[in-house]
């Protein structure tokens, strides 16, 4: 049996995390079997490794050891939790995956697209995802509902949303490029919207593509 891989991606501030709980409730009243996990993290090992990368004060961190923790901590998701789970039929919800890695990495940081692509195919042994729902959020908004959020929570930028606006403003034309690239696989939405409406268009676009994977017969669950 073979599951469905659906990840979520975007600048900083598209509300990514709320948008994958809201699939997952629709997927629970559906009654599928699912599970939702985020990058970095997931697990135990990767979670230490989130806190590495994370980690405010830790400016001295290089772009090649940046691309290597990502890295490391997509190895041991994929292969402790995200394969385990499609080969059981499930769906599997993932907040960012390679694309992210790309868009900060490749276009963020300036690093050949090329090595990071290689990195990560080793790193994720070559699994990609059946679908990718791309949140469009200029970075100038996004870091402004993140300040606010912040403020909200009593909680300090991690490391990489403390970067300024010109290395973000790459980022977000990596994501822009991606999808161009993919359209079959990236469905960009407008996340400059109420919550709902962008559920909306996800939930549509997901029901459209489930039913379509299983009348071809590519799905099982």
């Amino acid at each position: 049996m073979k599951g469905l891989f659906i990840t979520f991606e975007g600048p900083d501030g598209a509300g990514k995390t709320t948008q994958v709980a809201l699939l997952a409730e629709y997927l629970k009243e559906l009654g599928f079997e699912y599970i939702t996990t985020r990058e970095p993290g997931g697990t135990l090992i990767g979670n230490q490794i989130r806190q590495i990368l994370l980690e405010p004060s830790y400016h001295e961190l290089k772009g090649q050891t940046e691309i290597l923790l990502y890295a490391a901590s997509r190895a041991q998701l994929v292969h402790e939790i995200i394969l385990p789970a499609l080969e059981k039929g499930k769906i599997v919800l993932c907040d960012r995956y390679i694309d992210a890695s790309i868009a900060y990495q490749a276009y963020g940081l300036g690093i050949d697209r090329k090595i990071v692509e290689e990195i990560n195919r080793f790193a994720s042994s070559n699994l990609k995802p059946d679908r990718t729902y791309l949140l469009d959020i200029k970075p100038e908004l996004g870091r402004k509902r993140l300040i606010e959020r912040n403020q909200k929570n009593k909680k300090h930028l991690d490391r990489i949303e403390q970067k300024d606006i010109l290395y973000h403003q790459r980022v977000y034309q990596g994501f822009m490029d991606l999808a161009k690239e993919e359209p079959n696989r990236i469905i960009k939405i407008n996340a400059d919207q109420p919550v709902l409406q962008i559920f909306e268009k996800i939930k549509s676009d997901f029901h459209f593509f489930l039913q379509s994977r299983l009348m071809k017969g590519e799905l099982s669950l």
